[in-house]
C-alpha cells in the first residue's frame, strides 16, 4: 500500500472522495497563481476542520512571509506546511513552526544532477517531495500535469521520507512507485476533469490503485 496526498483539494466532494479512499494527507493550496488556490480562508478552515483526525492536513505555500504563513495558519492549523518555491534551507528551518508536525520541501527535477539539492535541505526539512521541474515560462512550480524520468530516483536513498510528484493519476501510479521507489505519492492535476476541479472519481481510482499497490522492498 502507498501513502497517498491528494494535493489542490477545493470542494467538499473531491475532500470526501479523498477521505473515503483512505488518504493519509490533504493538501489545501494557498497561490493565488494556481487554479487550485484556497483564496476564501473560511472556505480553507472548513475544508480543515471537516478533514481533521481524518487525515493530515497539509498547507501548500510558493515563497510565502512570515505573515502569509502566520494568517493560513491561524485559518487551517495544518499538521505540516510544504514549501513549493525557491526557498533555502534557512527558510525551511525557520517555517516549522507554522506547522504541527513539519515541514515538506518540494524540489525540481529534470535530471539526476537535480538531486543533489537533496543534502543541503536534509537537515532542516521533515519530509522532501521531488516534482518535475516546471518550465521557465510556467507561472507556477507545480501543479503543471507533468512527470519527470522515474528511474532517476531509483536505488537512492535520504535521509529524510519523501514524496514522489509530478504527472501521477490512477493509471500510472503503480509503476511510478515500482519504478522509482517512492512510498508516498503526491497527485493533483492528474485527478482533474479541468484545471482545478477535482474528479471524485478519478481520486477514488487513485487512491485505490495505491491500496493495492506492493510497496518496493
Amino acid at each position: 500500500m502507498l501513502d497517498a496526498k491528494i494535493c489542490g483539494v477545493s470542494d467538499r466532494p473531491a475532500l470526501d472522495a479523498a477521505l473515503a479512499g483512505n488518504a493519509r494527507f490533504i493538501g489545501l493550496v494557498f497561490f493565488a497563481p494556481s487554479p487550485r488556490h484556497l483564496a476564501d480562508r473560511a472556505k480553507a478552515a472548513a475544508l480543515a476542520a471537516h478533514a481533521r483526525s481524518r487525515a493530515e492536513i497539509v498547507a501548500v505555500t510558493v515563497n510565502a512571509t512570515d505573515g502569509e504563513l502566520s494568517a493560513i495558519a491561524a485559518a487551517v492549523a495544518p499538521d505540516w506546511v510544504q514549501l513549493h518555491g525557491a526557498e533555502p534551507p534557512a527558510r525551511v528551518a525557520a517555517a516549522r513552526r507554522f506547522a504541527r508536525k513539519g515541514v515538506i520541501k518540494a524540489l525540481p527535477v529534470a535530471t539526476a544532477a537535480d538531486l543533489a539539492a537533496a543534502a543541503a535541505y536534509e537537515p532542516v526539512a521533515d519530509m522532501l517531495l521531488f516534482d518535475a521541474k516546471a518550465p521557465a515560462t510556467a507561472d507556477r512550480p507545480g501543479g503543471l500535469g507533468a512527470a519527470f524520468d522515474w528511474k532517476l530516483l531509483a536505488g537512492r536513498s535520504f535521509s529524510r521520507p519523501w514524496f514522489l510528484s509530478g504527472g501521477l493519476t490512477p493509471e500510472n501510479v503503480a509503476a511510478a512507485a515500482a519504478i522509482s521507489g517512492a512510498r508516498l505519492v503526491d497527485a493533483s492535476s492528474g485527478l482533474e476533469s479541468a484545471p482545478g476541479l477535482k474528479d471524485p472519481t478519478r481520486i477514488a481510482a487513485f487512491l485505490a490503485a495505491c491500496a493495492q499497490s506492493e510497496p518496493p522492498r
